[in-house]
């Protein structure tokens, strides 16, 4: 696995599906002035991801609070994206979820992201947060059993904003409102000594 952390996030042209329409020439770089999160899942109509799709679903309205937006990948073709969107919940279907999913049926997005499972021909479950500017700020990668928290990720997002807007860094397991720390020794010294 590469990593894109301090890299320009690659750009893509593909096409998606949003709310039961098909989006033809959809490009990551027309988000660029907000942040993105970006991931990958393996397939459509399987087991962990409806679960996840529904978890960004619930917290969509809090990732756009954050001017934050929300991009699904996977290889399926739109043709399979719309008829899970047409899919009930009940039914392992991802019907109400409202963000863009992509489809990456030649696998080249997946492959510039380098989670493209070798000699599975499906994507593990990649995560990118990137920022306003394009550069990926932040990466995860889990196994296909692994579901992700949704939560960590808005956690992510929380932290890279308040550095964006305050100049000091987040300290091991913090959360909006925490205390943060200027990045010197002195920082450092004050945030453990307070």
């Amino acid at each position: 696995m590469s990593v894109l952390v301090g890299k320009q996030a690659p750009d893509f042209k593909a096409v998606a599906v949003q709310e039961h329409k098909i989006i033809e020439n959809f490009t990551l770089s027309q988000f660029k002035g907000k942040h993105v999160v970006l991931f990958f899942y393996p397939l459509d109509f399987t087991f962990v991801c409806p679960t996840e799709l529904h978890a960004f679903a619930a917290n969509l309205a809090e990732f756009k609070k954050r001017n934050t937006e929300v991009i699904a990948v996977s290889v399926d073709s739109h043709f399979s994206h719309l008829a899970w969107l047409a899919t009930p919940k009940v039914r392992g279907g991802i019907e109400g979820v409202h963000y863009p999913i992509v489809s990456d049926l030649n696998k080249t997005i997946s492959a510039d992201y380098d989670v493209l499972a070798e000699g599975r021909g499906i994507a593990y479950r990649g995560l990118f947060l990137i920022d306003k500017e394009g550069v990926v700020r932040h990466q995860v990668v889990n196994d296909l059993p692994l579901g992700r928290s949704v939560e960590e990720a808005l956690r992510m997002v929380d932290a890279l904003q308040f550095f964006e807007n305050n100049g000091e860094v987040c300290p091991a397991n913090w959360h909006k409102g925490d205390k943060a720390m200027k990045p010197s020794q002195k920082g450092l010294e004050e945030f453990f000594g307070k």
